[in-house]
């Protein structure tokens, strides 16, 4: 996979950008739109970089099409026009995009690879999601296929394609087959990582450009640390 970094200034790394579009690399607490916690959120940092990257006078617009989990790192796409917004918007609800993650966890899974399949269902209160085997009151099916990509001394690399886009779809369903991520102690991770981010990271992102139409396909690089440079 080919990794582009166009730009790497002020904390953000800018992996793509047109006249519509520009996708970033995640860092590990960022949130990508602004929250009660009141901390400052991604969309404003690539604010400030398109304002002074371009002189722009008065306020820049931005769309937010979609989200990361504030420990979560990888690709992020946003929309530079009302127009892209929209039909981004349309892509990302329609399931017109294809989504790769890559994640560490600790206990080897059951298959080398395999098809998840389970039934979602989130509690509002603590802010998880629980994956059950069978349909239960108020849950939505969850998807994704998963293969080993690398066994390293303690851990299992994992890449994974989503076909639905669960709250905690990743962690929960991972959690479920007994392999939690790396860091991730609402789902079962027995500690936290020092960074308090987990190792999940949106890898790569493939889909048809809203405006100009090509085939767009981006690979975020993985954050700098150990185990995941041993990837």
């Amino acid at each position: 996979m080919a990794e582009k970094i166009i730009s790497n200034k002020n904390n953000l790394q800018v992996l793509h950008e047109d006249n519509h579009i520009i996708v970033v690399n995640k860092r590990v607490g960022d949130i990508v739109q602004g929250d009660k916690t009141g901390d400052k959120p991604l969309s404003d940092v690539v604010k400030e970089y398109l304002k002074d990257k371009y002189s722009k006078p008065g306020e820049v617009f931005l769309g937010v099409v979609h989200r990361l989990d504030r420990p979560t790192t990888g690709i992020v796409v946003f929309a530079r026009t009302s127009k892209a917004l929209t039909r981004l918007n349309d892509l990302f609800k329609n399931r017109e995009t294809q989504k790769t993650y890559w994640a560490v966890v600790k206990n080897q899974p059951p298959k080398k690879e395999d098809n998840l399949t389970h039934f979602l269902k989130r509690n509002e209160k603590n802010n998880t999601s629980k994956a059950h085997i069978k349909e239960v009151p108020e849950s939505k099916i969850a998807s994704l296929d998963y293969k080993v990509i690398k066994e390293l001394t303690n851990y299992f690399a994992l890449e994974i394609n989503l076909h639905t886009g669960r709250h905690h779809q990743i962690r929960a369903q991972l959690s479920a087959i007994g392999c939690p991520i790396k860091g991730d102690l609402k789902y079962g991770f027995d500690r936290s990582n020092p960074d308090g981010g987990i190792h999940l990271h949106a890898r790569k992102l493939n889909f048809i450009h809203p405006v100009t139409k090509e085939n767009i396909t981006i690979t975020a690089p993985v954050p700098d640390d150990a185990i995941w440079r041993a990837i």
